[in-house]
């Protein structure tokens, strides 16, 4: 891989010894908002050089996109529909057969329901792949502190949390003090509350179907970000 040149002794070691584990992977990321799935997805991206492939990313590149496939998905969208369990695989299918997938990926968005997750399996057989399905476990209390407590930075994106990570003064960023912290409207109890309680709606169904296949592993998501990545990466190098 051309990243190895420019990696560091520590990145090429994690890479060598990913691809040592046999059958390249597809990581199927889980966690309910707050739960730092997006963390873990951007270390395992830079650490083990797999893209992360995000459905929300497919979507937007294809307003532009010249392609018979992304024609379709735009005259579905513009017409207020759904877009089907079949045209999300073939987007999720176009995507993974790029060059930089060759060695695994990671999947932010997909799949979504146990019939998604079906064509998924389909999909890694074709390609060669195994899926690893990784749950990020963080009570429901916790997540709701992390989402309403947030504050950043309008300057510099430093981001705060007035329960676990408050600033010096009240309110303002630590590293430019005239300034003040702001909160996202869509952080407040009721809308974080509806958030999460959609989330477990939706997602219970997909976590019994790993479940059942026997794909879902599960980490502890209340520690420190470093160590959780550490069992993630454990996880992920072993199944082979």
């Amino acid at each position: 891989m051309k990243f190895l040149t420019t990696a560091s002794s520590d990145q090429k070691l994690r890479i060598a010894n990913y691809l040592k584990s046999g059958m390249s992977k597809i990581i199927v990321l889980m966690g309910a908002p707050g739960a730092g799935k997006g963390t873990q997805a951007r270390l395992l991206q830079e650490r083990l050089n797999l893209p992360q492939i995000s459905t929300g990313d497919i979507f937007r590149s294809l307003k532009n996109a010249q392609t018979p496939l992304a024609q379709e998905v735009r005259e579905v969208m513009a017409a207020g529909q759904l877009v089907s369990d079949d045209l999300a695989i073939r987007l999720v299918r176009e995507r993974t057969a790029c060059n930089d997938c060759r060695n695994g990926y990671i999947l932010d968005g997909f799949p979504r329901t146990p019939a998604q997750a079906a064509t998924l399996e389909k999909l890694a057989s074709e390609q060669g792949k195994r899926i690893i399905a990784i749950l990020i476990d963080v009570p429901y209390e916790l997540l709701a502190k992390r989402m309403t407590g947030r504050r950043n930075c309008p300057i510099c994106g430093e981001i705060y949390n007035v329960y676990f990570k408050p600033p010096k003064n009240d309110n303002y960023c630590d590293l430019h003090p005239d300034t003040q912290l702001t909160h996202r409207a869509d952080d407040n109890a009721d809308t974080v509350q509806a958030r999460l309680a959609t989330y477990y709606e939706q997602t219970l169904p997909l976590l019994q179907y790993y479940r059942t296949a026997n794909l879902l592993r599960t980490v502890d998501g209340t520690r420190a970000p470093e160590v959780i990545y550490q069992d993630i990466e454990g996880i992920i190098r072993d199944q082979k």
